[in-house]
C-alpha cells in the first residue's frame, strides 16, 4: 500500500466518506465535495476515489447496470453487506457477528489481504411492497 499525497480534494473525499453511511456514488460524494471545495470538478472526484480504492483506502460495491457505489474502510469495524435486490439499498454487516468460514486452500504463494462478503436478499420494506401487491 502507498501513502497519497493529502492534497485538500482527497481530504475533502475522505472527510465525506466518513460521515456517508449510505455508501454514495461519486456524483452524491462531488456534490458534498463541492459544498467544501466549489471548484472542484467530477473528474478530480473519479481520479481521487480511484487513488483511495487503489491504496486501500476505500472499497467499490458494484451491481450490474447501477453506479458504483463506495465505502470508507473504518480502522477497527470490519464489516461486511447485505444488497436489497428490491430497492438496492446497501446495509452493513457487522464481520464479527459471522462464524469463522473454514480457509479454503489457496494456489501456493498466494497471499489474502482483505476478504469482502456479500448477502444478495430483500429488505423488509420490499418485501412488505410485494406482500401488499400479491393481496
Amino acid at each position: 500500500m502507498t501513502m497519497l499525497r493529502q492534497t485538500k480534494q482527497r481530504v475533502a473525499v475522505i472527510e465525506v466518506l466518513r460521515g456517508a453511511r449510505s455508501h454514495p456514488d461519486a456524483a452524491w460524494i462531488h456534490a458534498q465535495v463541492r459544498e467544501r471545495l466549489p471548484s472542484v470538478s467530477l473528474g478530480t472526484v473519479y481520479r481521487t476515489l480511484d487513488a483511495l480504492v487503489r491504496d486501500g483506502v476505500v472499497v467499490t460495491l458494484e451491481r450490474a447496470g447501477q453506479a458504483t457505489r463506495y465505502d470508507y474502510k473504518r480502522d477497527g469495524e470490519a464489516h461486511h453487506h447485505a444488497v436489497c435486490r428490491g430497492c438496492g439499498m446497501i446495509f452493513d454487516i457487522d464481520a464479527s457477528a459471522l462464524p469463522n468460514v473454514p480457509q479454503p486452500a489457496f494456489p501456493a504463494g498466494f497471499q489474502v489481504t482483505d476478504v469482502r462478503l456479500e448477502f444478495l436478499g430483500v429488505c423488509a420494506d420490499c418485501a412488505a411492497s410485494s406482500a401488499e401487491r400479491l393481496n
